[in-house]
């Protein structure tokens, strides 16, 4: 086992709990679970490290939501497949999505964040920190309950830094890059998008696959993916937050969300007064050449 990752097979489970309605589901065939403090860089695309998967296994990411009608057919699709993934959510959507947050969570996906307002360009070390520290907490409260948010984390546009990664590890939350790339944010149709992240996926033989469940052609190509990826002989790989190690003779519980975050562990369900509550946005240095806060669509 290599330090920092506990690895639980689920193939019993699975065989115990067919897919309602689908017994010839993809299905989950394991689960990962990640210690941010002995893993706090993943990913082959910034890191040159990623999970330890098996060749075949693949791991299912999604950015920027929730959105509507998009990010609910992304979870039928994946329902109907029973099958587990990871949602990097930007807070500010959150916040207008409260019940889809709590309808992830319900679904046994992970729920990672992705900053607040997803701003396009590598930010400043105060923008960085605010923007973090602020799509968290918007989460949290969109959750309702910390505990339902994930030390995961992922930086729009992989824009990444030293000092937002500096951040991210004091605080005990783990830097998500990506091994293979769907590229749905570029101008491209649903087959291409399946022709591209396939073609990766069978050359490289495993990895973290990005999509963005705001675009509505990953909803139109995400079932083709799944049977794709079922007919390939693929095995979808779970990723959640290790438990952390009690006292010497207590038992193995799970990490209290207050032990990895600056905010409160308390639950946090009105999400409108929470909204209320988020301090004005700081004027940021704008690089540049960029927008200081971009639309959300691109990866």
């Amino acid at each position: 086992m290599l330090a920092g990752l506990a690895l639980m097979s689920a193939g019993a489970a699975q065989a115990a709990a067919p897919c309602p309605g689908n017994p010839n589901a993809l299905g989950t065939s394991r689960t990962i679970e990640i210690d941010p403090r002995q893993m706090p860089r993943i990913g082959m695309h910034d890191y040159g490290r990623t999970l330890p998967l098996a060749r075949g296994e693949v791991v299912l990411t999604f950015d920027d939501g929730p959105r509507g009608a998009n990010t609910q057919r992304v979870l039928q699709a994946l329902a109907d497949e029973c099958v587990q993934a990871t949602f990097f959510l930007v807070g500010r959507q959150a916040i207008r999505e409260p019940a889809t947050v709590r309808q992830i969570h319900a679904a046994g996906h992970t729920i990672g964040t992705h900053t607040h307002h997803h701003p396009l360009h590598r930010m400043s070390p105060p923008e960085a920190a605010w923007e973090i520290d602020t799509g968290i907490a918007a989460v949290r409260a969109a959750a309702g309950d910390p505990r339902m948010v994930a030390p995961f984390f992922r930086f729009p546009g992989l824009f990444h830094t030293a000092h937002g990664e500096h951040h991210l590890s004091t605080r005990g939350i783990a830097a998500f890059s990506i091994d293979i790339d769907s590229n749905d944010w570029r101008r491209i149709g649903p087959q291409r998008m399946l022709h591209d992240t396939l073609t990766q996926l069978d050359r490289r033989g495993r990895g973290i696959i990005l999509m963005h469940d705001v675009q509505d052609k990953t909803a139109m190509m995400l079932p083709a993916l799944l049977s794709e990826l079922r007919a390939r002989g693929y095995r979808v790989v779970h990723m959640v937050p290790a438990a952390t190690r009690a006292p010497e003779g207590a038992p193995m519980a799970r990490a209290e969300a207050g032990s990895w975050s600056p905010f409160s562990p308390q639950p946090l369900a009105d999400t409108d007064a929470y909204a209320r509550a988020i301090p004005e946005r700081p004027r940021w240095p704008a690089p540049r050449g960029w927008p200081l806060f971009a639309p959300f669509e691109p990866r």
